[in-house]
């Protein structure tokens, strides 16, 4: 097994360090502005100059992570202060304090989405990583007051315009909250009671209004008094990616603690509901949405195949089986590996392609756009070499 695990290890390394971020920072670091392009061709080709501000953060988190796990180089450090300088100078509204969605390759606005807090959470999450990789603690600072501001917009009636005019709750918001306040602690160890009990509310809040034993599955919306809108499409709707996320931010909080037995169980019990209900065990792959009670889908993509789901799913087995020991979350790791492997993988360019239809043939070929750049994929290499590491030794 430890021979296995080297031989793992040594792969998603060399794929990490060899293809995925040289590939980002090749033709994606904007050096006349500032900042990162992810509008990129299969080849690199720019195909939009306006910049993701979530992956302005996003990236920020992944090469500052790299750089303190997995080599100090110096072109990492170049590009992540280009991310900081760029994030505080133009991603904030002056009038507001608010973060915008999209900028242009300048920075100047483009989009504010109203409705949501992500641009800022990907923002805390670099802040924090960036802290931790160079030695900054005053960007830890930063990372935790974005946050209270953040709790702020949460808690202050009409700063958040509502996606729908019946009050309901979503599964993305705790979810992502509880990686981020994750985040914050590692990069501030003397919050550590605070920011625990504050993921243990998320934790909760998950537990008690999106695990839904009753038809195993992890809903992604529900009535604000928890009860399920089954007879709309939106309440049927389930992300299995996007729970299986969930199910390894909740096991990686278990290993945290120690291995705790509860979140252990809790984590494994959504990976197991959500991975029955996204594997397409006729051409393989997670898709991307299941209608809840098997009705019609309503999506036209719902059984498309897109990169961030397998990521997702690659860690959660890798590290439910670093938990439990269960041989079939390493079977379902290998499953899922061996599909990447087979149909993302670009082996020309590098990195990989984005968007497969149900049968594996490729949508397009594009590597990047305002969802898809450097985060679920090189943060799965990073997290999987961590937990390689572990299981080798």
């Amino acid at each position: 097994m430890k021979q296995k695990f080297d031989q793992l290890y040594k792969e998603y390394r060399e794929t990490l360090m060899d293809s995925i971020l040289p590939f980002w920072l090749r033709y994606g670091f904007d050096r006349e502005h500032g900042g990162l392009y992810t509008g990129l061709d299969r080849d690199g080709t720019l195909l939009e100059t306006d910049k993701s501000v979530w992956f302005q953060g996003r990236a920020l988190w992944v090469y500052a992570t790299a750089y303190r796990e997995m080599e100090n180089r110096e072109e990492y450090k170049v590009l992540c202060d280009s991310l900081v300088s760029f994030i505080e100078d133009h991603c904030f509204d002056p009038a507001d304090g608010r973060m915008y969605f999209r900028v242009s390759a300048s920075g100047e606005p483009v989009v504010k989405r109203l409705r949501y807090v992500f641009s800022e959470t990907f923002a805390i999450l670099g802040f924090a990583a960036y802290s931790r990789a160079f030695n900054r603690p005053e960007y830890a600072q930063k990372a935790y007051d974005l946050f209270k501001k953040v709790q702020n917009y949460l808690a202050t009636p009409g700063v958040l315009t509502p996606k729908f005019e019946t009050p309901s709750k979503g599964f993305g918001l705790p979810m992502i909250l509880l990686n981020t306040v994750s985040e914050i602690r590692a990069a501030l160890p003397e919050r550590k009671d605070e920011l625990t009990c504050i993921i243990d509310t998320y934790i909760k809040e998950i537990e008690t209004y999106f695990v839904r034993p009753e038809l195993k599955i992890v809903v992604e919306q529900c009535n604000s008094d928890g009860t399920l809108a089954l007879d709309h499409f939106e309440g049927r709707q389930l992300n299995p990616g996007h729970a299986i996320e969930g199910a390894w931010f909740i096991l990686n909080e278990a290993i945290e603690r120690g291995n705790d037995a509860d979140l252990m169980n809790l984590g494994t019990t959504m990976l197991d509901w959500m991975f029955s209900n996204g594997w397409d065990t006729e051409h393989g792959g997670v898709i991307y949405f299941k209608d809840a009670l098997s009705k019609s889908a309503t999506e036209y993509w719902h059984d498309m195949k897109f990169w961030w789901p397998q990521c997702e799913a690659a860690i959660a087995n890798l590290m439910a089986y670093r938990l439990s020991g269960k041989e079939e979350y390493l079977l379902q790791f290998e499953q899922v590996d061996r599909y990447i492997k087979d149909h993302f993988l670009d082996a020309e360019y590098g990195e990989w392609y984005g968007y497969l239809h149900k049968d594996n043939s490729l949508s397009t070929p594009l590597k990047g756009n305002m969802y898809k750049g450097p985060f679920h994929i090189p943060r799965m290499y990073l997290v999987c070499c961590s937990l390689f590491d572990e299981l080798r030794n």
